[in-house]
Order: structure tokens, then C-alpha cells, then sequence
């Protein structure tokens, strides 16, 4: 078990065990019943994400995410990781699986970092969908003009603070 699982089964013993100290059976029951019809509207989507990373794994091969987005890729593979970002739809139940897929498969900290901003900073569906018709051309050139340089500038410094990390903790991170 790893300390993400464990943190997270401490978090819902707390909260089950508030929840009960609150209301007593019912209000543990009315938050089991919440949980369900949330996963009745994600579990589609996760189970598709975790397939799509899959697919990554074995459709682009290892070399190819090490050479365009490994630690050795620079500014390059800083750029792949935006662009990669910025073009790639849908939800966290999407994207974390791919961006899992990408780090096993040998990109660096850095590109990661990148996609993993651009996704939230300059996604393209998202400003073509929902920006453009509801705020308009103006603002969301705007936007995207200040918002371009963040998923670069967080790829260029991710790297070198694991790198601290790593010397002051003691442990070897990679990536």
C-alpha cells in the first residue's frame, strides 16, 4: 500500500466516523448513497482513461516518450508535453491515467509538469467549447497570451526541484 492509499483510507475513516458521531447510521448511509451516484456517472469515464492509458503504453513505444519527453529532451520535450496538454480533451479521469502511462514510459518531470499545466491552463477544447461563445475573442487571446509561458516556466523549474528534493531528503526521485 502506498501513503497516497493509506492517506486517503485514514481521510474516509475520519470522515465516516464524523459523519456517524453527527447524525448516527443515516448520514453514513446518505454519504455511501452519494458516493454511488457519483460513481454511477464516473465509472465509464475512468474505465476509458485507464484503457486509453493502456493503449498509450503499448501504441507509442517506450524509445519514442524517452526521446521526445524524457529527462534528455529539453526545451523540446518541455514543448511536446505543452502542446500534448493543451490538445488533449476531457476530465482527470482521462489525463491522470495518460499522464501515469507517460511517467512509466519514460518521460521526465519536466514535459509531465508541462502537460499536466497546459492541460489546465491552455486546453483547447475547453476555450473553443465554453470560452470563445461565453467570454468572447478578446479576453480569451488575452488569456491565452498570458497563460502560455506557465506550462514552459513550471516544465523548466519542475525538474531541478525534484533534483533539491531528492538531496534534501535523501531519496533518488527519477524522471
Amino acid at each position: 500500500m502506498d501513503l497516497s492509499l493509506l492517506v486517503m483510507c485514514v481521510i474516509v475513516g475520519v470522515l465516516v466516523v464524523l459523519a456517524y458521531l453527527i447524525e448516527g447510521w443515516p448520514m453514513v448511509l446518505s454519504g455511501l448513497r452519494l458516493s454511488g451516484h457519483m460513481l454511477e456517472t464516473v465509472w465509464l469515464r475512468l474505465i476509458l482513461g485507464l484503457l486509453m492509458a493502456g493503449m498509450v503504453q503499448v501504441v507509442i513505444p517506450a524509445e519514442v516518450i524517452g526521446r521526445w519527453m524524457g529527462t534528455g529532451a529539453g526545451l523540446r520535450g518541455i514543448l511536446v508535453g505543452t502542446v500534448a496538454g493543451s490538445i488533449t480533451p476531457g476530465g482527470p479521469f482521462v489525463n491522470f491515467p495518460i499522464i501515469a502511462a507517460l511517467q512509466h514510459s519514460g518521460a521526465g518531470f519536466g514535459p509531465l509538469a508541462a502537460y499536466l499545466t497546459a492541460w489546465g491552463v491552455i486546453p483547447v477544447h475547453r476555450t473553443l467549447i465554453w470560452e470563445l461563445p461565453f467570454l468572447g475573442p478578446k479576453f480569451v487571446f488575452a488569456r491565452l497570451l498570458a497563460g502560455l509561458l506557465a506550462p514552459v516556466l513550471i516544465g523548466l523549474a519542475t525538474p531541478p526541484i525534484m533534483e533539491a528534493f531528492s538531496r534534501l531528503f535523501g531519496a533518488r526521485v527519477s524522471g
